[in-house]
């Protein structure tokens, strides 16, 4: 069951919540065993958003998108990456939030070096959408299912004090002018450090 003070923490439009959801952290159990990811770098996705996924209708891909906050969304990119996105306000509003980067707390013992040797550098393992996926194995059978301890994945709401930078998303066709990309200034685990970060500086507290 979701969590009720996370469902009304969610309950707002992506752009609200994504700087919001920086220094809280996303929980995969995985055999009993619990893998925690700070989110470091986040994306709102919202209506009337060219670069929304639901921009056009309602299809089969993008339904998870109108349902309740707390959900998630899980998408396949390019045939082969995984991306997350945890669904934000009302039910039947199309709105999410991409994580795209994590700053894990272990290594999980699936990730390999290319030698086949365990790779002991946690550094940079969930610094991108596809890469934070993989590390946690979050893949399409989360596809709109809850953030909760039954699937397996879940978030924890934290309140913790550094920069967020704001500035425009990356990787996109449309909508490439709206600064609707968040992420903790500085952090190593970031996906890609903004050349003009100058749109606004927050401080989280």
């Amino acid at each position: 069951m979701l969590d009720p003070v996370v469902s009304l923490f969610l309950n707002r439009p992506a752009p609200e919540v994504a700087p919001e959801l920086l220094g809280c952290y996303l929980v995969r159990e995985i055999d009993g065993v619990k893998y925690r990811g700070m989110i470091v770098e986040t994306e709102a996705y919202a209506p009337g958003d060219p670069a929304c996924h639901a921009y056009g209708k309602k299809s089969d891909r993008n339904a998870a998108m109108f349902g309740k906050a707390g959900f998630i969304y899980v998408y396949l990119i390019y045939g082969i990456y995984h991306c997350i996105n945890i669904v934000t306000d009302q039910e039947d509003v199309a709105s999410a939030v991409l994580i795209r980067a994590l700053a894990l707390d272990q290594v999980p013992p699936w990730i390999q070096g290319k030698q086949g040797k365990k790779n002991h550098k946690i550094q940079r393992l969930a610094s991108g959408p596809g890469k934070l996926c993989r590390a946690l194995k979050i893949d399409r059978s989360l596809n709109n299912m809850p953030l909760s301890l039954r699937s397996g994945l879940w978030l924890e709401l934290q309140t913790n004090q550094f920069q967020i930078v704001q500035t425009t998303r990356i990787g996109l066709t449309k909508g490439t002018e709206i600064p609707w990309r968040w992420y903790i200034g500085d952090h190593p685990e970031v996906s890609v450090q903004a050349k003009d970060a100058n749109i606004a500086n927050k401080s989280k507290a």
